[in-house]
């Protein structure tokens, strides 16, 4: 029987002590029968030390570049990262990263671009034509000086936002020429905008680089399974792909469990299918 154990709280201190204390505690969990252990998103969030890691920023930088007013996280440096890691590894413990694709938040500068703005209970249907927007949708990561990644983001890698610098002013707008993603949720006649800049999973360019991240992490951090954020609001078909190539990387069918938020478990048997059952689902109805 598996069991799994969420190592972190939403209001754990901002001390930068979560990754010393799992080190630690590795052969405890073992004694109590613990055999996977989920831990909190591991790069920079746009809060630097007060970020829970949900904020995400820069996914290359896991507590190692003086960023956002820090070089460690909140729940410590990159090295402690993996030094976690690898003892739960010892213990036979199986290490669940925590991935968070869909938004990009705290941008390096703005951009001027073209947006529609849309209606927020449907987000489908336009309230304003397309008009000049200026954007915070500008990544380049000054203080990481392309260690890792040459990877830059620019508005052309979203589908969307939710801030007009211009105005000043919070609207959700879609950005000229792009289009919400159809295989998501239908709250809302569409769910795929969460928060931020909203990463565009139509796009070539990022679907690559998300898969050459995925590469990079998992030569970086011995980790052996993956716990999906917000995957109600991601392409269906997006991490059927993404996970096989990660398992062929690691070289062993990695468990996986996806969080797609709903009291009603129809819609989450329905992603199941969708996606193959690359993944397991969170109990959401049952919680």
């Amino acid at each position: 029987m598996e069991t799994m154990l969420q190592y972190f709280e939403w209001d754990f201190p901002a001390d930068g002590t979560l990754w010393r204390r799992l080190y630690a505690d590795a052969g405890y969990l073992k004694d109590l029968g613990i055999t996977m252990v989920w831990m909190p998103p591991a790069y920079k969030g746009q809060g630097g030390v007060n970020d829970t890691g949900y904020g995400v920023y820069d996914m290359y930088d896991l507590g190692e570049f003086d960023a956002k007013g820090t070089v460690r996280t909140k729940y410590g440096t990159k090295e402690e990262y993996v030094q976690a890691v690898k003892a739960l590894g010892k213990q036979g413990i199986d290490a669940l990263a925590d991935i968070v694709f869909n938004h990009r938040m705290g941008a390096d500068y703005p951009e001027e671009v073209k947006a529609r703005t849309m209606d927020w209970s449907h987000r489908n249907t336009a309230v304003a034509p397309e008009h000049p927007v200026e954007v915070w949708t500008g990544y380049d990561f000054p203080d990481r000086h392309n260690k890792y990644s040459r990877f830059h983001w620019t508005w052309k890698d979203f589908t969307g936002t939710d801030f007009d610098q211009t105005a000043g002013k919070t609207e959700l707008m879609e950005f000229d020429g792009k289009k919400w993603d159809s295989r998501v949720s239908k709250e809302e006649d569409n769910f795929d905008f969460i928060m931020g800049d909203d990463v565009d999973f139509q796009s070539r360019r990022v679907i690559r680089e998300l898969y050459r991240w995925g590469r990079w992490y998992l030569s970086q951090v011995p980790v052996n399974g993956f716990r999906l954020d917000a995957v109600k609001s991601i392409d269906s078909g997006f991490f059927t792909r993404w996970l096989r190539a990660m398992r062929k990387e690691l070289r062993q069918p990695a468990f996986a469990v996806g969080e797609w938020w709903s009291g009603d478990v129809h819609p989450l048997l329905e992603y199941l299918e969708a996606s193959q059952r690359c993944m397991a689902l969170f109990d959401v109805p049952l919680h």
